[in-house]
């Protein structure tokens, strides 16, 4: 039994094959990435891979019986990508395709939605046996401005006092690797998402009391926010997105009391101020 892993050298796909390797014998997991060379540092097989080039997944993905596709960050490509990939599945008979979705994926607002829907869709028509883990928000996803909002006095988003269930990008990646060595999971639609919700203002709180200093929460309009983030480096489509995410979480899409996620893991997620005290690190 083979088990292949996409974008095996991003910040999640690696933490997944180190999940397996506690699983499975590294030598039958198998690291896809368009950079071999940094893939094959995992200590596994590496395979050239990139979403975007059909004519080499074919042969990328012979002999593999269970595959995790990880979602492209291309947005706007993502449907034809992921295409790309189950259709190279099929031909090389993957008999399990395992793909990260996006929570509430076929009743969300979040912008970043409709691909997801799109892929599951095709994922459905293909008759390829798969499992869905529709992942939340990752603690990462905020955690990651901490920095900046302590050396600027505030934490700044668009989220409102929306509710946001989020979890350790780590939570998620285990997740993946418990499925992806457990066929049991074969057919399953996952809603994944952290034991514990938090607001903006609550996780400023946090902020605020890991670092001693008055870190309030500043709520501003999309636009303004968007434009926050496309000034310090983030290309304007995405900071649009990601601003628009957020509007989405004031009306708590980013919600969610399921506990599916701790119920595979067989533990409860990584609290926001573990994930908040590694970012001050």
């Amino acid at each position: 039994m083979k088990i292949a892993v996409t974008g095996a050298t991003g910040q999640l796909g690696s933490i997944v094959i180190e999940e397996l390797k506690k699983r499975v014998s590294a030598e039958n997991i198998v690291a896809l990435a368009r950079n071999t060379e940094k893939a094959a540092a995992l200590g596994i097989e590496a395979r050239e891979f990139d979403y975007s080039k059909p004519e080499i997944l074919d042969n990328a993905l012979k002999g593999i019986d269970r595959l995790l596709l990880i979602s492209g960050s291309e947005i706007g490509q993502r449907t034809q990508q992921h295409k790309n990939v189950i259709d190279a599945a099929k031909k090389a008979d993957v008999n399990w395709i395992v793909y990260t979705s996006i929570l509430h994926a076929d009743t969300t607002d979040i912008v970043l939605a409709p691909e997801h829907v799109e892929t599951e869709k095709i994922l459905k028509e293909s008759g390829v046996e798969h499992t869905l883990l529709r992942n939340g928000w990752y603690h990462e996803n905020y955690t990651v401005s901490v920095p900046g909002a302590v050396g600027g006095g505030a934490f700044l988003g668009s989220a409102g006092e929306g509710k946001i269930s989020s979890a350790a990008r780590a939570d998620y990646a285990e997740a993946a690797a418990m499925v992806l060595a457990d066929e049991t999971h074969k057919g399953k639609t996952y809603e994944l998402a952290g034991d514990e919700f938090y607001t903006l203002s609550m996780l400023a709180e946090e902020i605020s009391r890991q670092t001693g200093k008055n870190i309030p929460y500043n709520n501003l309009p999309e636009e303004e926010f968007a434009n926050i983030l496309e000034n310090i480096g983030l290309p304007g489509g995405f900071a649009k997105a990601l601003a628009n995410c957020d509007i989405s979480a004031s009306n708590d899409a980013l919600f969610n009391n399921s506990h599916e996620l701790s119920r595979i893991l067989g533990r409860p997620t990584t609290p926001i101020a573990e994930s908040v005290k590694v970012a001050l690190q």
